[in-house]
């Protein structure tokens, strides 16, 4: 891990001069933890806008995940880790400031109905920047140390303004040995069902991968859209994992895309992605891959299907000037019109990558 970075102490006058005294109309996320609220805190010279997490005092998460928070987000920095700017511990307010994230949680563009799809250029990189945010924390940056994050979800990834994929919630984390390749950490267990590793469930071993099973989940909502668990679906198809094996296992991958991005994956890139997916969720430890693995597996994919998107460009693009000389003959007006609907197309293509 990097050297430390003293974060602020805020106290709880400030937090509530940020937030209008916790005013609801400035909640932007709410879990078992509290509530968030975007804020500003005032400075010398513009105001910085910020996320800022209050603790429910009846929540599962007490002093320990935020302390454990502190700890670990002041001694790490990546760009795909999300910053921690200062907290506030006082009247038996335990409070977090963030940097804000403008484009909120992954989990809510793909699962809510007010959320426009992401296309599937734009999952695939925020998947890639996920990993490589997991993939810092399992390597310890060159230390005898990494971390385990232990609530991997899509809630837990934010997109900030570029969309960047950005980990954070690191009340569950825990610091473990990077020199095996399998490293067991005692933990009782805790997490997010749906993206719960079944060999921690059952054994209380935490290792890295149980992250990586998380991230495996993660991967499939990125592909489905479907929520890890959903009850609409009946008992046989509610857990995305079992429905996902299922489909790999019957070659039934087509059925496995969300309906937003059907069309707009090619076909080698979908086959690839989900084999990581499958892998990353498989029931033996040592099949999995390390998120390194994944990391350098996503970015051949992500380096594969932009390609795929140019050489469709171009296709379109030479298709249509391919037809422009039947109809040069004809007059000056229908040759300015078949070049406009040749830039509209070039346009459209650019815009929708």
């Amino acid at each position: 891990m990097t050297s430390s970075h003293p974060c602020s102490l805020f106290s709880l006058k400030e937090i509530q001069s940020a937030t209008n005294n916790f005013d609801d109309e400035l909640v932007i996320g709410e879990g078992g933890f509290g509530k968030v609220y975007k804020g500003q805190m005032s400075s010398k010279d513009d105001g910085h806008v910020v996320a800022i997490k209050r603790l429910d005092s009846m929540s599962d998460q007490g002093e320990l995940e935020f302390r454990a928070e502190i700890n670990m987000l002041s001694k790490l920095r990546h760009c795909h880790l999300v910053s921690l700017i200062g907290y506030c511990h006082e009247n038996k307010e335990m409070i977090l400031v963030y940097d804000f994230m403008p484009n909120g949680t992954l989990h809510h563009h793909l699962h809510k109905a007010d959320s426009a799809p992401l296309s599937w250029l734009r999952r695939l990189k925020i998947a890639v920047g996920a990993a490589r945010g997991l993939d810092y924390l399992h390597t310890g940056v060159g230390t005898q140390h990494g971390v385990i994050h232990r609530d991997v979800k899509s809630s837990n990834i934010l997109l900030d303004e570029s969309w960047a994929a950005m980990i954070s919630d690191f009340g569950l984390s825990k610091i473990g040995p990077t020199n095996q390749l399998i490293s067991y950490v005692d933990a009782s267990v805790k997490g997010t069902f749906g993206y719960l590793d079944p060999e921690y469930f059952y054994t209380r071993k935490l290792t890295r991968k149980t992250d990586v099973y998380a991230f495996g989940v993660v991967l499939f909502e990125l592909i489905s859209g479907r929520l890890p668990v959903d009850e609409r679906y009946g008992e046989d198809q509610c857990s995305l994992v079992r429905w996902a094996q299922k489909c790999v296992k019957e070659r039934k991958l087509d059925q496995m895309v969300d309906f937003s991005i059907k069309g707009t994956i090619s076909p080698k890139c979908l086959k690839r992605f989900i084999h990581i997916a499958h892998r990353c969720v498989h029931s033996v430890l040592k099949e999995r891959p390390t998120m390194t693995e994944v990391v350098a597996s996503l970015q051949a994919l992500l380096e594969l299907q932009e390609k795929s998107n140019q050489s469709s460009e171009s296709s379109g693009i030479m298709g249509l000037t391919w037809m422009m000389p039947k109809y040069f003959s004809l007059n000056s007006g229908t040759h300015i019109y078949i070049l406009f609907i040749s830039i509209a197309m070039h346009c459209f293509l650019v815009t929708t990558i």
